[in-house]
Parts: structure tokens; C-alpha cells; sequence
């Protein structure tokens, strides 16, 4: 069976920047487990596991618009002090906005803070190796809720 829309996919990943330094890696886990065609992944990565069939093991190189997308300077923002009340700010901290964005504290002034919006990997080319563990057809009620149900889903 090859992976195709509708279809989970039970994948290893090592996940490398330009430089060869490790992002992230599912060594030592499960496998990732997903529904394919649903953008449950970046799209890069589910355009390069198209097709693809059980043991199969590939090198994808992935753009950051087909990534995390290229780094935006509007989403870089200048915010008083006074908006984080009297909590200790520091330079990496993370905080969640009203609308739901998680913005990344990246300089901390007397009276202003500095916050960037984009992703950590914005502007990144990704490099991932991949090996395909399992394919199967999903069934009607991953389908209908867009994600995995059982291993590596919810119940």
C-alpha cells in the first residue's frame, strides 16, 4: 500500500537544519503517526511521503515556504513593559496573545519588549530523514475527524 490521501502513515524522522545540527527526532519514541492529505503535516513533508510504501526510506529537503514559512518582519513587535504586568520577562520566554498566537520574547528593554510571532523554524530549510513503518487505510472516523484515531491518535 502507498501512501495517498486518507491513508495513515507511521513514520521515523530526524530532522536536521542547514548546518547538520538535530531540531528534532522521533529516535527513542513511537513513530509519528498521521493522516495523510489533511495538513496534518508541514506540506512539504506530506508532498515528499506521497506515494511512498512501508520501509521505505527517504532524504527530504523542504523549503521554508513549503516548511514553516519565510520569516515575516511585521510579525516582530515592540510591546511596553507594562502589558506583562509585574511578571519577570526574559529573553526566549514564550507567551500566548489574545488571538491565539504564541509570540517569542527576543530583547528585553527598560520599557519595551521585543516580541516575534514568526515559528522558530520560519525562514529554516528543513531536512528530514524519513523511514516509512507502516501504511494503512484510515478508517471512517479518522477520516471524518481529519487526524489518527489508536496508535498514535487519540482514543
Amino acid at each position: 500500500m502507498k501512501i495517498a490521501k486518507h491513508s495513515v502513515a507511521a513514520i521515523h524522522y530526524t530532522l536536521t537544519d542547514n548546518s547538520g545540527k538535530v531540531l528534532d527526532s522521533s529516535a527513542g519514541r513511537d513513530p509519528l503517526y498521521y493522516l495523510h492529505g489533511e495538513g496534518n503535516l508541514i506540506p512539504g513533508m506530506e508532498e515528499g511521503l506521497e506515494g511512498q510504501s512501508k520501509g521505505t526510506k527517504l532524504q527530504l529537503k523542504i523549503s521554508p515556504e513549503k516548511g514553516y514559512g519565510v520569516r515575516d518582519e511585521k510579525l516582530i513587535q515592540q510591546v511596553p513593559r507594562s502589558a506583562f504586568g509585574q511578571q519577570k520577562i526574559e529573553k526566549g520566554m514564550q507567551f500566548q496573545t489574545n488571538n491565539g498566537m504564541v509570540v517569542t520574547v527576543t530583547n528585553v528593554g527598560l520599557e519595551q519588549i521585543t516580541v516575534d510571532a514568526n515559528h522558530a523554524l520560519a525562514g529554516v530549510e528543513l531536512h528530514f530523514a524519513v523511514e516509512v513503518m507502516e501504511v494503512r487505510s484510515a478508517t471512517p472516523d479518522e477520516i471524518s475527524h481529519g487526524h489518527v484515531h489508536g496508535p498514535g491518535g487519540h482514543h
